[in-house]
């Protein structure tokens, strides 16, 4: 393979692993359903009094709303991405484009993911933060998509 190809496919692989790790991130935050033996939410999991969930809750409408957004808007990159690669044409500049606007807004999603923590850390007790923590280290590492489909 030339190695142009091949940056290219790390770029993909690196690409969908961040896109599952940002739907962890999501399904760890997301409030919990009110199906009978579902798995409790985060709040419930971290034993959040009241005063602690009000502040919760304050702080995760805006995070989710905002990285919801960014998620829609890597998806449409990548998917215009895609699109542009298998083109008759191969335009490398707007593949290049696509690529910048993609990191640009995974790199808004990660600062995002961090200052939630940090917002949620303030929130927490030392116990609860550690709770908080081994859950998170906890996530399982999966293989990408394009990992799976080339035999990893």
């Amino acid at each position: 393979m030339k190695p142009s190809t091949l940056r290219f496919a790390l770029m993909c692989s690196v690409l969908v692993n961040l896109g599952v790790v940002a739907a962890a991130g999501v399904h760890v935050l997301r409030p919990a359903s009110t199906n009978a033996g579902a798995t409790p939410s985060l709040p419930v999991h971290l034993g959040l009094d009241a005063r602690q969930l009000e502040r919760w809750h304050a702080a995760e409408q805006p995070f989710l709303r905002q990285f919801s957004d960014a998620a829609a808007r890597i998806e449409a990159h990548r998917a215009e991405m895609i699109r542009t690669i298998f083109a008759g044409n191969v335009d490398r500049n707007a593949i290049e484009a696509e690529r910048l606007a993609i990191a640009t807004l995974q790199h808004e999603q990660q600062r995002l993911m961090i200052e939630q923590l940090l917002a949620e850390r303030e929130i927490l007790d030392e116990a609860q933060r550690v709770r908080l923590a081994q859950l998170l280290l906890a996530q399982p590492d999966k293989p990408s998509l394009l990992e799976d489909l080339h035999g990893r």
